[in-house]
This record gives C-alpha cells, structure tokens and sequence, in this order.
C-alpha cells in the first residue's frame, strides 16, 4: 500500500478511486467531501457510517423503498423516483442554459440524463428482460473500451434536452408498467442477461431484483449530484 507521510495534500482531488483499506493517521481533515460507496467508515474510533446511512434515509426516504423486496414498494419508489425527476427538470427549464452547465468536472444536467437513458437500456431492458436490441443511441455508457461507443452508442450526437426527457418519460413509463405486473416470485429469479459481450459484463448471475435496484439506486444517486450541481451553479450566479 502507498503510503504518504508528511505530504501536503491540500486540494487533493482523488476520482473514481478505490480506496478500500485505507488509513489516514494523525490527520488535518477540514472542510473535506467524501461522496461515493462508503462503508465501514471508522472516525476517530467511531463507526460512523450507520449515523450517515440513517440521515441519508431521513433526509430522502425513498431509498428505503429501494432497498425492499415487496414490489408495491418497488413499485412506489419508481414513481418517486419519476415524480422528483419531473420536478428538477422544470427547475431546469426555469433557467435555459443551465442544462449544459458543469461544476467540479462533473456530468451536466443533459449528461447525466443521458447517462440515465443507458443505465435503462443496460440493467433494465438487457438485464431483466433479457433484450439484444441496440441501445438508444443518444445513451452515455461507461469510458472504458470497447463500452464506451458500443452497441448502438453514437457519441456524436448532441440532443436537445426536450429530446432526452421524451425517452426518458418512455422508459420510465415502461418501467412502471413493468413493476405493475411483476411478481416476488420474478423479481427473485436469476437475471436473463444475454449471453454476449454488451454492457454490463459483470450482471450475469444476479437476480432481476439486484438488476432492477441498480435502475433504482442509479436514477436515486444521479438525480441527487444532479441537484447538488444546480445548488451550486445557482449560488455561484448569485454571488
């Protein structure tokens, strides 16, 4: 394991990095964001990461309807999920432009529901319901090769955002109208992902259920950094 000692690492960015077994010993930590999967998270002798857990459920309570196994519940967390989504996107649409807009070198608003449209054809229409059709074309997949332009990926393309929310508005439609019918009995069943090299390679063995809350926690975490870039580009116009 590297290690640092005596480093000024003020400023320090550290990006899709896995930081498994980590240790920070006799540290200066102010002012420091952590965002990501976090687990086990000890601070100064305490396991914090319940307290974290709790919060988050507290402050957005549809997560706990995204871990359950009951489809009803399933079932209402998808039209939560949608509902918040709507909201956002006539915020966006309050102030044209802000769409396109990034902060911190993270996806914009259009990026991350792109992003969005290729999580649905990946872990939903592949992974449960065992589709080969080619993804929706405007979809941003993974960077990694030879994902990141396949299966009917174009990366050339540049739709508007009224464009992106017309497929959305079509998967999440399908998506409910899916959960309206589905069992515990097929929820519970193993995953009928195709057997070729298409994203995502690592689905096969999992249950529909795991699958589905990929969807779910995707559409839940995307949409909450979606709305903390917003805060932040709004306060930065303000000042």
């Amino acid at each position: 394991m590297t290690r640092y000692v005596d480093e000024d690492l003020r400023g320090a960015e550290f990006r899709e990095c896995d930081l498994t077994g980590a240790r920070l010993i006799g540290v200066v930590m102010q002012d420091a964001v952590i965002d990501g999967l976090v687990t086990n998270l000890v601070v100064n002798g305490v396991d914090v990461t319940e307290y974290v857990e709790a919060e988050l459920d507290r402050r957005h309570p549809v997560r706990v309807l995204i871990r359950s196994e009951d489809p009803a519940d399933l079932r209402e967390a998808a039209r939560q999920l949608r509902a918040g989504w709507a909201a956002t996107i006539e915020r966006i649409r309050r102030t044209p432009g802000i769409e396109r807009r990034s902060v911190n070198d993270e996806w914009s608003a259009v990026q991350t529901l792109r992003h969005l449209v290729f999580v649905h054809d990946s872990w939903f229409r592949r992974c449960c319901l065992g589709s080969t059709e080619q993804f929706t074309p405007m979809g941003i997949g993974p960077t990694v090769e030879p994902y990141r332009g396949a299966h009917g990926l174009d990366l050339s393309l540049d739709p508007s955002l009224d464009e992106i929310v017309s497929v959305r508005d079509a998967q999440a439609a399908e998506l409910e109208a899916w959960l309206d019918e589905v069992t515990a009995v097929q929820l519970a069943a193993r995953a009928p992902v195709p057997d070729d090299d298409v994203w995502p390679p690592y689905a096969r063995g999992r249950s529909v259920r795991q699958c589905l809350g990929t969807v779910l926690d995707e559409t839940f975490e995307h949409h909450r950094f979606c709305v903390r870039d917003l805060d932040l580009i709004e306060a930065q116009d303000a000042e």
